[in-house]
């Protein structure tokens, strides 16, 4: 069974720059109003989604010409609120969707990560879903004043993050809470365990500040498109997500992570793709729609994203050469993580940025509700992924139309589900039967 996640950031924007723009659009007033977010929860759900699941930006890129100013005038990921409030308001209005937050590991520290996911894992009967970020933007390290680490050294220390939240998660014996009125006596103190826990990184010695939830912990998802990335991926995370430009890349991405898998003896790894959906009547509506938001994005804009993300201050290239041809010394490392990202070195820096800021390098399809559905399920079936994160780009608009119109088709194909078998969101991940 295919599944689908709903891919979000709690901003001005999801991943179309300059989308807040369309008209239709409710997002800059929805960042104040709970009854936004609920809508999205009781949308979701309605369409029977694994989860939503919140990308974060923990603060405000500032690569592009070593500053902030084209992001704050385009609204690009800034303002940057926090995700977790979100979602324990979706989480008060659904009772089967998932509930998944993106937290960097950078500043927080693993108890208070582990008292702030599985607070919300607990309160919602097992729903929440944590995906694990090492932290790699030079913005988040200015603004929590810390030194940024080599790319291998963060992911050493990821490991052991993990672990540190691993001894938290089980350190509460299952018959450890008695909350016996007559005596007094809440829990055993011979089942709850101290943590005392010291490595190269991490330090933390405490007993569990939160209970175990009806799944036990939270989901773990992770991103990891490195070597070192993608073996992290494989030891810590149950669902590994990916971004891939073309379908080339999906089959190329799960040839990799499977050839890690297997050489750490793991079993085959359940990965979701980033897609985004333009939806019309007609193909030529969809198209029509896709540059419309295409037109409403500013290269600045684009380019400060981009600078930010891979932390490369694109203002020094010339934005008019291909890719290939940006081959002075100083370059060459920035173009080639953007060629990498773009799939194309034959694209102009103008273009890649452009292109990237509308669908954020995920793979589009753009075309009818019958066309979305065949090809979700074509790509499903031929790379032998788990499903997808679907980001919307009108929002809500464009979240109803998917949910109301290419849902009930995957459903009629009988590769999506129709209803929930399971509370708990592992349970509904690892459900193949649908």
């Amino acid at each position: 069974m295919m599944h689908l996640i709903s891919f979000l950031i709690n901003s001005p924007i999801n991943h179309t720059i300059g989308s807040w723009r369309q008209p239709d659009d409710g997002r800059v007033s929805g960042l104040g109003s709970m009854e936004y977010w609920k809508d999205v929860g009781r949308t979701l759900e309605r369409g029977c989604f694994d989860a939503v699941f919140f990308a974060d930006v923990p603060a405000a890129y500032d690569q592009f010409r070593d500053g902030t100013d084209e992001v704050v005038r385009y609204g690009v990921c800034w303002p940057n609120h926090d995700p977790m409030t979100i979602l324990n308001i979706i989480g008060s209005v659904t009772e089967r969707l998932g509930l998944v937050a993106t937290k960097s590991i950078s500043a927080m520290t693993p108890y208070d990560l582990v008292r702030s996911v599985s607070t919300l894992d607990f309160i919602s009967g097992g729903r929440a879903g944590w995906n694990v970020v090492t932290g790699h933007l030079r913005a988040e390290h200015r603004a929590q004043g810390l030194e940024q680490m080599a790319h291998d050294k963060r992911y050493d220390r990821a490991d052991e993050y993990l672990k540190a939240c691993h001894a938290y998660w089980d350190a509460i014996a299952p018959d450890a809470i008695i909350a016996d009125r007559e005596t007094g006596i809440f829990a055993d103190p011979e089942k709850v365990k101290r943590v005392d826990f010291e490595g190269e990184f991490i330090k933390t010695s405490a007993i569990p500040p939160v209970l175990p939830s009806a799944q036990g912990h939270p989901v773990l998802f992770q991103a990891g498109s490195s070597s070192r990335g993608q073996l992290f991926a494989i030891r810590n995370a149950e669902v590994i997500f990916a971004i891939q430009t073309a379908e080339e890349g999906m089959h190329r991405f799960m040839g990799q992570i499977r050839d890690v898998a297997k050489k750490e003896g793991a079993p085959d790894p359940k990965v979701t793709f980033g897609i985004q959906v333009v939806l019309g009547g007609t193909q030529e509506e969809a198209e029509r729609n896709r540059k419309a938001l295409a037109d409403n994005v500013p290269l600045d804009a684009a380019m400060a994203r981009l600078s930010g993300t891979l932390g490369v201050d694109f203002s020094q290239f010339d934005p008019d050469k291909p890719l290939v041809e940006q081959d002075t010394e100083a370059s060459q490392g920035g173009m080639a993580m953007l060629a990498a990202a773009v799939g194309d070195k034959r694209l102009t820096l103008r273009e890649a940025a452009l292109s990237a800021g509308v669908s954020t390098n995920m793979l589009q399809i753009v075309g009818t509700p019958e066309h979305a559905a065949n090809e979700l399920e074509r790509l499903w079936k031929e790379t032998g992924c788990l499903g997808f994160n679907v980001t919307p780009t009108v929002n809500n608009d464009s979240m109803h139309d998917f949910v109301d119109q290419v849902v009930p088709l995957l459903q009629k194909k009988g590769v999506f589900r129709s209803g929930y078998k399971h509370a708990t969101l592992r349970d509904n991940l690892n459900d193949s039967a649908g």
